[in-house]
């Protein structure tokens, strides 16, 4: 998949799924990574970032299987912010998709 496709969309994907259930870094990447390709190294920046600015909070929970993890949840600003990205990106991917469909009809 294209690069800079997945860029654009990444913060989104993260936020969609926080906020079905909070999730520590390791957990999200594998989430994401079942339907887009992503590398930790760029998740982790992201996640950092969506938490200074206040979009998500951070907690530590015991876990069975060694230290404590960190766990993202979604606040209210962030809730605020997905429902605005997911509106935008709908937009965008209705103008996409009907760029899609003239250009292929205009190939036929």
């Amino acid at each position: 998949m294209n690069v800079q496709f997945k860029k654009g969309v990444l913060e989104l994907c993260v936020l969609l799924l926080i906020s079905k259930k909070d999730q520590y870094g390791y957990e999200l990447a594998q989430n994401i990574s079942n339907k887009i390709e992503v590398a930790e190294g760029t998740l982790y920046p992201l996640l950092r970032r969506l938490t200074k600015e206040d979009y998500l909070t951070t907690y530590l929970a015991e876990s069975t299987e060694g230290p404590p993890r960190k766990y993202y949840s979604l606040t209210e600003k962030g809730k605020v912010y997905m429902d605005m990205l997911v509106v935008q990106w709908q937009q965008f991917s209705f103008a996409v998709d009907e760029f899609i469909e003239e250009g292929m009809r205009h190939v036929e």
